[in-house]
């Protein structure tokens, strides 16, 4: 199989209009505070048993069509022996992997960030790939203030995804490309449409002069949405100005759309993706990449007992089909009270 043919066949795999992608990537120091959150100490067993049970959440697959996973799940396996990626490929969900090695302040360009880890990216994706990893995912931030981002930060963020997507192309992997437009501050949502907007532009014309094909992509971006530190805007109101500003950005060759929930809650993210589907017959899917959104009520569930994990995976089972539902603008409200 040529390396064209594997991107396209990864593509066809999780793009199909009715699911999304769980994003299991948290790294270390991430989980623990997810951990701290419910009283659970983050050491290797827990998080091992915590992402198996995720991941062998029987049904799953019908709603999650791929799962990004953190490096050292990658190597994990359940309590058969079963390697976590190929416990995912079992349920019809393609392992990915988050290659990107964390963020920092982007030097001449005061407030912006960029992020690392491109250096030996293609060696290390081969690596993945024997491991199961079939895609990819990098994630660049964009802080928004009075002055950010900068014109530096916009096209230095750029760059960095649209290198990073053109490596993972070269050998076979599928991109999932992630300009996270924070929504820290107290911003107006005409504001972060005006900012978003300017990110997409910039990342497009990085990918084009790359030769990334867009066909064998997946965008992950933010949603329009006010500051956190402002009152929030009803999901109709989010889904104009975002479906406004990917209108002008966004080419239609990308297949899918996969937003991230950003710091917005369960019942927030499914409402706001639900508004998205129903507003607009849109080029691409419109479609989840959801971490916390996805993940927190299976962790209150759990409670780091082992005896709670058929509620961990009801949990999880059942926010996945509200925004399988949400895909297609059938989600209600009343649906969350089941």
């Amino acid at each position: 199989m040529s390396v064209s043919e594997e991107l396209q066949q990864t593509i066809a795999e999780m793009v199909d209009g009715r699911r999304g992608i769980l994003a299991a990537d948290e790294s270390n120091g991430t989980i623990a505070k997810r951990f701290d959150s419910i009283g659970v100490e983050s050491t290797e067993e827990n998080r091992r048993f915590y992402r198996a049970a995720l991941l062998s959440t029987e049904g799953l697959g019908e709603y999650v069509s791929g799962v990004i996973l953190f490096e050292e799940t990658l190597g994990q396996a359940d309590g058969a022996g079963t390697p976590l990626p190929q416990l995912a490929a079992a349920h019809k969900i393609v392992p990915g992997i988050k290659v990107d090695k964390g963020k920092g302040p982007l030097p001449g360009a005061s407030g912006d960030m960029i992020t690392y880890g491109l250096d030996g990216l293609a060696e290390r994706l081969e690596g993945y790939k024997a491991q199961g990893a079939r895609f990819a995912k990098w994630r660049e931030v964009y802080p928004i203030s009075s002055h950010n981002p900068t014109r530096l930060g916009l096209t230095a963020n750029a760059e960095m995804l649209a290198r990073y997507a053109a490596v993972c192309q070269s050998v076979g992997v599928v991109p999932i490309v992630e300009p996270e437009v924070l929504i820290d501050g107290d911003h107006s949502i005409e504001r972060s449409a005006e900012v978003n907007e300017q990110v997409w532009h910039e990342v497009f014309h990085a990918l084009h002069r790359h030769g990334v094909v867009l066909e064998q992509m997946l965008l992950k971006p933010s949603m329009v949405t006010p500051g956190k530190d402002c009152d929030k805007a009803p999901p109709e109101q989010v889904a104009e100005y975002t479906l406004r500003s990917l209108r002008r950005a966004v080419p239609a060759a990308v297949p899918s759309i996969n937003f991230l929930s950003g710091g917005q809650g369960p019942e927030e993210a499914t409402a706001n993706l639900n508004a998205l589907n129903q507003l607009w017959q849109a080029p691409w899917q419109l479609s989840f990449s959801y971490g916390r959104a996805l993940q927190e009520p299976a962790l209150k569930a759990w409670q780091g007992k082992a005896e709670n994990g058929p509620a961990l995976q009801q949990a999880l089972n059942k926010r996945a089909r509200l925004n399988h539902l949400a895909m297609l603008g059938e989600y209600q409200e009343s649906l969350e009270r089941e």
